[in-house]
């Protein structure tokens, strides 16, 4: 039955996940702590550490992790991983087929400009998921989040890199 529960969960969280790993971490949060309750929260932000660490993507990282967890083998970590892959890969297969074909559709333009705001705010949702009394302790962090939020939101020209370059410059001197 858990294995059944993993292999649903993660299909789904891939399914849904827009944005990369990180706007997937709050659907996971919420699968994984409060719907299932597999790992506490603290546990959580621990999976959430360990998964920045790996090499690999967070959300396949984060899947592995998680299925050995609630499983308590190995099969739990592959069904977890390759549950959380399928949707990729089927959507990714899809956009190749068909991208060339509709990249100039002005309907298709509208929709990847209205995903990017979206996966934005995922991404703030999963930041401010992860500010617990475990791991929060300061406020300079935050400040230097909400500001690279508002340049990104309201100066589309800049170029993110530039942004994560600009965060990482400000937290050297502020810290």
């Amino acid at each position: 039955m858990i294995y059944w529960q993993l292999f649903v969960t993660f299909l789904k969280i891939g399914a849904l996940g827009f944005g990369g790993g990180y706007a997937m971490l709050s659907l996971i949060q919420f699968e994984v702590v409060e719907r299932h309750q597999w790992i506490s929260a603290a546990g959580f932000t621990d999976i959430v550490a360990i998964s920045q660490t790996t090499p690999g993507p967070i959300a396949f990282n984060t899947a592995t992790y998680i299925g050995y967890t609630a499983a308590g083998n190995a099969w739990g970590s592959l069904l977890a991983t390759v549950a959380v892959c399928i949707p990729a890969f089927i959507i990714m297969l899809a956009i190749c087929r068909f991208f060339f074909i509709f990249k100039d559709n002005p309907y298709m333009r509208r929709t990847l400009d209205f995903i990017k705001p979206v996966a934005i705010g995922l991404i703030g949702a999963a930041a401010v998921m992860l500010m617990n009394r475990q791991n929060f302790t300061d406020y300079i962090s935050f400040v230097i989040f909400c500001t690279v939020l508002v340049m990104q939101l309201f100066f589309k020209k800049i170029s993110p890199i530039v942004l994560i370059l600009l965060a990482g410059i400000a937290g050297y001197f502020l810290y």
